[in-house]
């Protein structure tokens, strides 16, 4: 099963792949951009920025807690500062310096995670990355952001550099489908209506966002119409965007690839039961961990792929 595939999409690179891509470039441009990693740069990317810019590379080893502290340093001293690791590693284990020395003091650093959610496939639960939205939306003064294909995550490295203020990227091991054009309208905390509806809206961020566009295909030809919106940042979330969604289409379906416990659906349902309650089904990782095995497996044993969005969708109409 390849996502994406019976609308034609095509697959790109890696989110991860287009974030190192995007980072050597803003390195080649920003002489005062430095990068803190743990030891994974192969693996998040970063490798090529280290090897053309050694003098402002800093491996630290596997020792998250102590590279917060470094990036925090580094950026009050007047750099530009990224810290990159797999993202369980680098929100599970740093979370109270990430608190301390970033998030309290509101200092410039910009936090990194690949190998997100359980799409790493065979490395298992201990490297899958499923709270990171709820750790990464949980401080003060931070922004984050999900992007779901390479075109978009390139647009959300150069927006988070212009970002003043701490943000969290989330980047993905494996290929995903490509969304997006390069050059598109990329404006942090504004979520991006992909697709026309007024039965239902479907609500995604990250790879999720191109299962959500399949499966508002699959429900066009019940005769459903399937407004979708890509919720690539998640904190600050659009508000408006979800309240009008809300009040025009009447019930909201949230896709991701996390735990349901504070991440994007908790999000959304917070905002719609302020502004606007309406009936809301969601789609993402119920309270477990994932076994090791093949991607694709597991998306569809725990839930994430266009069928459990259609599932979600029609039983959120029976109750609109």
């Amino acid at each position: 099963m390849d996502i994406g595939k019976s609308i034609g999409l095509n697959y790109g690179p890696p989110t991860r792949n287009a974030f190192g891509e995007s980072l050597l470039e803003i390195g080649r441009e920003n002489p005062n951009l430095v990068v803190v990693d743990g030891d994974v740069g192969n693996s998040t990317r970063t490798e090529s920025f280290g090897d053309e810019f050694p003098e402002r590379f800093f491996n630290l080893g596997i020792a998250e807690s102590n590279m917060i502290g470094v990036a925090s340093g580094l950026a009050m001293s007047g750099k530009d500062a990224l810290v990159a690791s797999f993202a369980c590693f680098l929100l599970c284990n740093a979370y109270d310096q990430i608190r301390m020395s970033v998030a309290f003091p509101n200092v410039n650093v910009k936090l990194v995670g690949s190998h997100s959610g359980i799409s790493i496939g065979e490395d298992g639960p201990s490297q899958m990355a499923i709270e990171d939205f709820a750790l990464g939306c949980s401080f003060p003064n931070f922004t984050v952001l999900v992007p779901a294909d390479a075109p978009s995550t390139r647009a959300a490295t150069r927006a988070m550099f212009e970002h003043k203020g701490p943000v969290y990227l989330r980047t993905g091991r494996p290929k995903v489908p490509l969304i997006y054009a390069d050059g598109f309208d990329f404006e942090i905390g504004k979520a991006n209506q992909l697709r026309e509806g007024n039965d239902l809206t479907i609500i995604a961020c990250g790879l999720m966002v191109a299962a959500a566009l399949e499966a508002a295909d699959g429900l066009s030809k019940r005769g459903v119409n399937a407004r979708v919106l890509d919720m690539h940042t998640l904190k600050p979330l659009d508000v408006e965007a979800i309240e009008r969604a809300a009040r025009e289409t009447g019930a909201i379906v949230t896709a991701e690839e996390h735990l349901l416990q504070g991440g994007l659906g908790a999000g959304v349902a917070r905002l719609v039961s302020e502004r606007h309650p309406v009936p809301m089904e969601f789609v993402g990782i119920q309270d477990t961990y994932a076994e090791s095995g093949k991607p694709q497996e597991l998306l569809e044993k725990y839930g994430l792929t266009p069928k459990h969005i259609q599932v979600a969708a029609e039983k959120v109409l029976q109750r609109k």
